[in-house]
Order: structure tokens, then C-alpha cells, then sequence
């Protein structure tokens, strides 16, 4: 097991301060008037007030109810019936014109009450952003589609800068932290198959640290993603929501962090974020691949 410490309480790397200042306070206000979820807030983020704060954030398209109910999820359960707001790529378009940010992601909740699981909305969303805000480069958390390869191309084809989906954990622990329809292999041939379409395209995933997982598994879980193809890999700690959600196994060391972000590089990845309130959506990521990708860097 990775190196712990007792449950509780918190330890003082994982406080963090309340959000605030103008920055935030102007894009809460926008995302609010136009009725726009984003995860930073849906999934309760350690680190809103920082990416908020420095011109990115994470929008949550097609609803806030997820046909999916992951273990480690803070995001609601439930059937939304094939309703779409047919409305919301233009509305998230108008919102990053007005607030000019340099990075957004776009991610949503897992969709599978659609023929196609959201790809065709994913896709017009992209679209809408690059003819409205065309300086904002645009990063997709796309769920895995059932695997339907149609769906992955109809994403990659939009012209998203950045392609990202998530593993969330090794692949022993899989069936007990995700959704019994996930599935460690087909994440992986997600990731795969948006290198074979494009190999140009960045891709990324991420990792949670404290919920049983060995140091072994996290290495083969790193080879795995590598022979993916996956370019960036986050790891960070998982934090319960509520009681109903997996405990907190231990509270992993920011100097395992390191030591992961280090062996990431080794084996290839081009940037590994590594560290206790680091999450799949995390500026300093999104810098890292904005930087690259307004050098022309492929």
C-alpha cells in the first residue's frame, strides 16, 4: 500500500481557502444568469477559487444528473430522460466571449439516456466556442461513450485542442470506485483510439490517490496510459463527499506525490500535475498544454 496517514482528521496540506475575489465573483454570476453548470462547483473542487481566479474553469455540459452513480462521485444520480438544452452551446459560446478566459474545459455528466451518449452535443458546443470566443482554447472530459467509436470521432472532429478522459483509479479498484459500466480496458481504448484518428491531438487522464490502490498498480496503470498514447497525467487525493460515497483509505504524502510525478516523466508523459488538491481539471495543467499549443507545439 502507498505510504498513509490515519484517516482523520484532514491534515494541513489539504485546507484550503474559500473562493473569492472579482475574477470569481463575475463568472459565478455569469454561468448563473445563464443557467450553465460547471463541475467546479457541481463536484465541489478544492481549487475553484484558483483556476477562477486565473481565467479558466471547467464547464458541465447537459445537465447536472448523471445516468451513472460512480462511488467517489459528488455529481447527483438519476435519468434525465433524453432532455437536452438545445440552447447551450451558444450559451456557453456567449459566456467565454464576455469573460475572454485563455482556457476552458468542457466536461458533462455521463449521458447514456442518448443514442450517441452526447458526442453530437460535445461536438456543436466546441464548435459554437471556436466561432464565438476563437482565442479561447478548448479542452474536453469526454465520458467513455459505451465505446462507440462514432462518438469518439464526432468529438475528435470538432476541433477540441485537447482530448481528456479519465481513468480514475487502477484497474483492480475499478468495479468498486466507478459505475458497474465503466471499465478500466475500454478507458484505455478510448484514449487509444482519439491518437489513432488524430496522433497530433493531446490527450490526457487522471488519476485518485488514498482509495486502496498499491505503488505497483499506480506504475502499471502509468504504463497502460503511456501505451494509450496519453500525453498528460494528473494525480491527485480523493476526498469523500458524503457518507454515502467509499471512504478515504489513507491520505497520501505530498512526497509520494512527487515521487509519482517524477516516474510519470520518466516514462514518457509530457507533464504530470501531481499533488494532494490537484484534480483532472487543474490550471496548472491547462497553462502547461496552453503554452504548447499557442507555440504551435504538437
Amino acid at each position: 500500500m502507498l505510504p498513509a496517514l490515519p484517516r482523520t482528521p484532514k491534515p494541513e496540506w489539504l485546507k484550503i481557502r474559500p473562493p473569492g475575489g472579482e475574477s470569481y465573483t463575475q463568472i459565478k454570476q455569469l454561468f448563473r444568469d445563464l443557467k450553465l453548470h460547471t463541475v467546479c462547483e457541481e463536484a465541489a473542487c478544492p481549487n475553484v477559487a484558483e483556476c477562477w481566479g486565473g481565467g479558466t474553469a471547467t464547464l458541465m455540459l447537459m445537465g447536472d444528473t448523471c445516468t451513472r452513480g460512480c462511488k467517489f462521485c459528488h455529481v447527483k444520480t438519476g435519468n434525465p430522460q433524453g432532455i437536452l438544452d438545445p440552447h447551450e452551446p451558444e450559451k456557453v459560446a456567449q459566456a467565454l466571449s464576455e469573460l475572454k478566459l485563455t482556457y476552458v474545459v468542457l466536461t458533462s455528466v455521463d449521458r447514456d439516456d442518448l443514442p450517441d451518449g452526447g458526442a453530437e452535443h460535445f461536438s456543436k458546443t466546441v464548435v459554437a466556442i471556436k466561432k464565438k470566443a476563437p482565442d479561447t482554447l478548448v479542452e474536453v472530459l469526454i465520458p467513455d461513450f459505451q465505446g462507440d467509436e462514432k462518438a469518439i470521432a464526432r468529438v475528435v472532429e470538432s476541433g477540441a485542442d485537447v482530448i481528456a478522459h479519465n481513468i480514475e483509479t487502477v484497474e483492480r479498484l475499478t468495479s468498486k470506485v466507478r459505475d458497474g459500466r465503466c471499465n478500466y480496458r475500454q478507458s484505455l481504448e478510448v484514449l487509444s483510439y482519439v491518437k489513432k484518428l488524430d496522433p497530433k491531438r493531446h490527450t490526457k487522464s487522471s488519476i485518485m490517490l488514498g482509495l486502496g490502490e498499491t505503488r505497483e498498480e499506480l506504475s502499471q496503470a502509468m504504463t497502460d496510459l503511456r501505451v494509450a498514447g496519453v500525453d498528460v497525467l494528473t494525480f491527485g487525493q480523493y476526498l469523500r463527499p458524503s457518507n454515502w460515497h467509499l471512504p478515504v483509505e489513507s491520505f497520501v504524502h505530498p512526497t509520494v506525490f512527487k515521487e509519482l510525478e517524477r516516474e510519470g516523466l520518466e516514462k514518457g508523459f509530457l507533464f504530470v500535475p501531481s499533488g494532494p488538491l490537484v484534480r483532472s481539471s487543474y490550471r496548472a495543467g491547462e497553462k502547461f498544454l496552453e503554452a504548447r499549443l499557442r507555440n504551435g507545439q504538437r
